[in-house]
């Protein structure tokens, strides 16, 4: 394999769309990188797992996969030697990191839909049942407050 069977295969996965990042090529879907050819030039590609799964991946097939030095590494990131791989290897990886990063991104938007979650900590209530921020409580509990027509 090489680094054209490598954007071959990852753009044919649903959804990726090729670009750059700081000058290498990158495979993203829902505009999110899941692996790059930034190291093309020493016949690597790179994929970003889970630790676990690099750790499975390269207990498997460590002529194949290697993790990528420092801290990336530590937290998933993958080279994978594009020589020593077979089509369906290399597919099966890119397939993995694609997977992974789907899930993340569904995970994200989930996130960022749901309400922030309020606790008694949060809020209090004034004695006509209306919702105070907790922040706000103890000062307004203090003032009069002319719609309630007293102080309190």
């Amino acid at each position: 394999m090489d680094a054209d069977d490598f954007r071959r295969i990852a753009l044919s996965l649903k959804g990726v769309e090729e670009s750059s990042h700081m000058g290498s090529l990158d495979f993203r879907v829902g505009g999110r990188i899941f692996a790059t050819l930034a190291s093309a030039n020493q016949s690597y590609g790179n994929l970003m797992l889970t630790p676990e799964q690099q750790a499975t991946f390269v207990e498997e097939l460590p002529e194949v996969f290697v993790p990528i030095a420092g801290g990336w590494g530590r937290m998933g990131m993958t080279h994978i030697r594009l020589a020593a791989a077979k089509e369906e290897v290399l597919a099966g990886a890119l397939r993995t990191a694609w997977q992974l990063r789907i899930e993340k991104n569904t995970q994200s938007r989930q996130r960022s839909r749901a309400p922030a979650k309020r606790t008694a900590k949060d809020t209090a209530r004034n004695d006509e049942g209306v919702l105070l921020h907790s922040a706000l409580a103890p000062r307004i509990a203090r003032l009069h407050c002319p719609l309630m027509g007293r102080a309190h």
